[in-house]
C-alpha cells in the first residue's frame, strides 16, 4: 500500500447503463482530466463498459457492477471478473461478490421513495463499505442518514459522483492511501477523507429518466449494444429514485 493519497470514485456509469450517456473512453478521459486516480465503473447488470474502460487504463479503472437485488435495493460489487445477474436476494448477491474476491459496496442506502429505512437496513447488513455521499442524492437527509448509519454500524463511508454524464465526474470523491487490490482497499478506505465539491440538481435525474425511457424499446426487443452507443439494462422500478 502506498503512503501517497489517491482520489477515488467508486460509482460511475458508461453508456452500457440504460440511463447514462458516456462512452468508456470518455469516462477514462474525464477521470484523468478531473484528477480522479481510481474510478470504479459500475454499470447496471453488466461488466462490458467496465472491462472496456479497464483495457484503456488498467491502473485507473476498477471493474465493478451495480446489481439490482430482489428487495428493490442496489449493491455494487467492486473488483469483479464475472457478471452477477439482477434479481437475486441481497445476501446471495453479497456472497457472489465475495466469492470472486470482491468488495460489497452499498450505494445510496436511503435514496428510495418507499420503505427507505427498511431498504437501508438490508444494505447495511451485507455491505463492507457504504456510500455516505452521493452527488446525485439531492435530498441532504439521504446522505446525512447514510453517514450516521455507517458510523453506527462501524462501516467505512465513501463519497462518489454516481456520474452518468461526463461533466459529473470529479464532483465527489474520497481521498485515501493508495491500494492494490481488494485487501489493501479495505485497509485504505478506513482512512478515507470525503470530498464533496458539488452536489447535483434534482433535474439531473430527469435527463437520466428521459434517456432510460427512450432506450426502453431497444431493451424490450433485446437489441444488443453497439460500441460506444446506448446499451441495454434494467428498467427503472416504481419504488426507486434513480440516484444510481
Amino acid at each position: 500500500m502506498s503512503d501517497s493519497l489517491v482520489r477515488v470514485d467508486l460509482h460511475s456509469h458508461t453508456s452500457r447503463s440504460h440511463d447514462a450517456w458516456m462512452a468508456p473512453s470518455t469516462l477514462v478521459q474525464r477521470a484523468w482530466e478531473a484528477g480522479i486516480d481510481r474510478i470504479a465503473v459500475t454499470d447496471h447488470g453488466s461488466l462490458e463498459g467496465a472491462l472496456e474502460a479497464h483495457a484503456l487504463d488498467p491502473e485507473r479503472v476498477i471493474v465493478a457492477e451495480e446489481i439490482g437485488c430482489a428487495e428493490s435495493i442496489d449493491l455494487i460489487g467492486l473488483f469483479l471478473h464475472e457478471t452477477i445477474p439482477d434479481g437475486l436476494p441481497a445476501r446471495v448477491v453479497a456472497d457472489r461478490i465475495r466469492e470472486q474476491g470482491g468488495v460489497v459496496h452499498g450505494p445510496h442506502p436511503y435514496a428510495y421513495l418507499v420503505a427507505a429505512r427498511r431498504k437501508a437496513a438490508l444494505v447495511l447488513a451485507v455491505a463492507d463499505v457504504v456510500e455516505v455521499v452521493n452527488s446525485r442524492a439531492f435530498l441532504p437527509r439521504w446522505n446525512r442518514l447514510a453517514r450516521q448509519a455507517a458510523g453506527s454500524h462501524g462501516l467505512p463511508g465513501v463519497a462518489n459522483s454516481d456520474a452518468h454524464f461526463g461533466w459529473e465526474i470529479g464532483r465527489c470523491y474520497s481521498e485515501m492511501p493508495g491500494f492494490d487490490g481488494p485487501e489493501e482497499f479495505l485497509a485504505a478506505v478506513r482512512q478515507a477523507r470525503l470530498v464533496a465539491r458539488r452536489m447535483a440538481s434534482p433535474f439531473i435525474h430527469v435527463a437520466s429518466l428521459v434517456l432510460s425511457y427512450t432506450r426502453l424499446p431497444w431493451r424490450v426487443s433485446a437489441v444488443p449494444p453497439v460500441p460506444d452507443a446506448p446499451g441495454a439494462g434494467r428498467s427503472a422500478t416504481a419504488d426507486r429514485v434513480r440516484v444510481d
